[in-house]
């Protein structure tokens, strides 16, 4: 995101990792998050928080939160202390230990602080966007004036950006749907078949929208970019990093050896484990997860998850779209 911005605005990059920031700098490559594509000139870098907090400050000022769902908590505890007045992230999942969505993360750090706040979300891979390829993304906020300042910046040349108030079903979307492919990995390893692919895809937001529904997003989002259309790449791209966790297993690798092999985090992993739980205790339907999670985190193999899921009773498919089932 920092490289296709900085071909119209001034970009401030910041990264904990001081040396490969000094690195990055210096060679204009990110070799470790984003080899191969040459950083613009107008891109700078700094391992200077403070430097980079106050580059984003002021009202027409902008700050996008890029860490991973657990990093997005101390950050914004950072954040806080700085004279920032808009704020966005773009990590998709739950936080793990709270089960919160980042936006709840989020109003838990910053409270009553006079900050707009929202999210960025839909289907893109990194190495798409940095490459200036075609994109459409949603921003969904409560603040209008957030919204109009993220179109405003974002929205030209190859970018398209598109604008929501449903904060919570954006953000159910775009968590859900990295555990969905990592069941689609595991079928297409698997050689199951694109009649299975479609299934499970198809079963699979009926899954995200109960949860989302549930939580208190919108029927029609999940029907949008960051529902059904962030589903489909994340499921069938190879670029995804939840799909290729499951394209590992059904080869027979362990977790513990695809995640080190991919280097990156894939959130799906994670949000398995948080998304069973707060499914259970909320009383919503979702085989698919509980499938993915036992595979994941219960010895389960994935031969019997699929029996399972075979087995099913069967009923009436608009009855089990939408509803929470006990």
């Amino acid at each position: 995101m920092a490289v296709s911005l900085a071909n119209r605005h001034r970009v401030l990059l910041w990264g904990r990792e001081t040396e490969q920031i000094v690195e990055a700098e210096k060679s204009r490559v990110n070799n470790m998050g984003l080899p191969g594509v040459k950083l613009p000139d107008s891109l700078h870098l700094t391992g200077d928080f403070a430097l980079a907090a106050n580059h984003g400050a002021g009202a027409a000022g902008l700050v996008i939160v890029a860490t991973s769902v657990a990093g997005l908590r101390p950050v914004l505890t950072q954040i806080k202390d700085y004279p920032v007045k808009n704020v966005i992230w773009l990590c998709k999942g739950f936080e793990r230990d709270t089960g919160l969505l980042p936006s709840q993360v989020a109003g838990e750090v910053i409270q009553d602080m006079d900050i707009n706040l929202g999210v960025l979300s839909g289907p893109s891979f990194a190495q798409e966007v940095a490459a200036g390829l075609p994109c459409a993304l949603t921003v969904a906020s409560k603040s209008e004036v957030l919204r109009g300042l993220v179109i405003g910046a974002m929205n030209a040349g190859m970018m398209r950006i598109y604008s929501s108030d449903d904060v919570v079903g954006v953000e159910v979307g775009g968590a859900l749907k990295n555990i969905l492919a990592v069941a689609t990995g595991i079928a297409d390893g698997l050689s199951m078949g694109l009649n299975a692919r479609a299934a499970l895809m198809t079963r699979g937001l009926a899954e995200i929208t109960r949860m989302g529904i549930a939580l208190g997003g919108r029927l029609e989002t999940f029907m949008g970019l960051t529902g059904v259309g962030d589903l489909i790449l994340t499921c069938t791209g190879d670029l995804s990093r939840n799909r290729r966790v499951g394209l590992g297993l059904a080869k027979g690798k362990t977790l513990k050896d695809v995640v080190a092999e991919l280097g990156h985090v894939a959130e799906g992993v994670n949000c398995a484990h948080t998304v069973r739980e707060l499914a259970s205790k909320m009383g919503v339907e979702m085989p698919l997860t509980n499938a993915v999670a036992s595979v994941l985190f219960d010895d389960v193999s994935i031969k019997e998850a699929i029996a399972l899921l075979m087995s099913r009773h069967v009923r009436d498919e608009n009855d089990v779209l939408y509803r929470q089932v006990g």
